[in-house]
């Protein structure tokens, strides 16, 4: 894919050198199941699912189909440039209209996939791990602003440093701690009148980092990668991640990724990158997509 905010990167180069990451073969899905959330949350419905057997007539036939409905941001997920744009402007990135969205497939995710999918050096900055050894509490259930002071904490006790073209994910803590809630309990966060979940601050020092660092795309494990709702008392409405990263500069949104098994392996070998490959669904004029990620250590 692209870099839109950072087009003289020689992106061959890029993802040739990401290669130089796979040393030992290990693979590691960086997706939940796709019916995981069971209760979604922003009113979005479950995925539903149906195995049908191809019989004829009423005969059975070792043969099957499945049917799949769901919303592409229900679980682990991409946000494409079609999903937010400037508030304010009522523009998506490159200036379209949301009228041009509706009659035509401009910025539609299958055009990432069509050049290769989102491929590069993923670097996992695990500050879940680096908050439970401080003692920090992690609150991924609330709108809690994680601080940009913390996250460049993590990078430096992880001992890692970026180069252009990066991959940043980051490990809040979200899915850990769902895994372990009871089905009422999973039922009761997603009924809350309010999409509450801690992430990155909003801030223009988070973008300046981003920007700065060249990031080809960003990932996280929570629902919303930034403090969720991004409106509201703990942000500053200025500098809401989504209307700058996927508005404006074309830089895509990772949410809810698997990070599980990643913190798990990076700590077994003793390092932070990886080889990431992810390629969407190749659905004309997309909104979103499951990453279909992995990374290769």
């Amino acid at each position: 894919m692209s870099f839109p905010p950072f087009s003289s990167l020689p992106l061959d180069q890029v993802v040739t050198e990401a290669a130089k990451e796979i040393q030992s073969g290990i693979r590691v899905s960086l997706d939940w199941p796709l019916t995981t959330p069971k209760y979604p949350s922003y009113g979005r419905p479950q995925v539903q699912h149906e195995v049908v057997n191809r019989a004829k007539g009423s005969s059975l036939r070792v043969v099957n189909d499945d049917f799949l409905s769901f919303n592409t941001q229900s679980s682990s997920q991409w946000d494409g440039f079609r999903h937010f744009g400037n508030l304010h402007h009522k523009r998506y990135y490159n200036n379209r209209t949301h009228g041009e969205l509706m009659t035509s497939g401009v910025l539609g995710i299958h055009t990432w996939a069509e050049h290769g999918g989102i491929v590069g050096r993923g670097v996992l900055l695990d500050y879940a791990s680096w908050a439970e050894e401080r003692c920090i509490e992690l609150k991924p259930f609330e709108s809690v602003q994680v601080p940009l002071s913390h996250i460049k904490d993590v990078a430096k006790a992880q001992n890692t440093t970026f180069r252009p073209g990066d991959i940043l994910i980051i490990r809040f803590g979200f899915t850990a701690v769902y895994n372990i809630l009871t089905d009422d309990e999973q039922r009761a966060l997603a009924q809350r009148p309010v999409a509450s979940f801690s992430g990155i601050e909003s801030s223009e020092a988070t973008l300046r980092f981003l920007w700065d660092n060249q990031f080809a795309a960003v990932a996280g494990d929570c629902p919303s990668f930034e403090c969720s709702p991004p409106v509201g008392p703990q942000s500053d409405s200025r500098f809401i991640l989504h209307e700058w990263l996927l508005g404006g500069w074309g830089m895509p949104v990772g949410e809810m990724f698997d990070l599980e098994k990643l913190s798990e392996t990076c700590k077994q070998l003793q390092r932070h990158t990886f080889f990431f490959s992810s390629q969407p669904l190749k659905v004309p004029g997309g909104v979103a997509s499951p990453p279909n990620a992995i990374a290769i250590f």
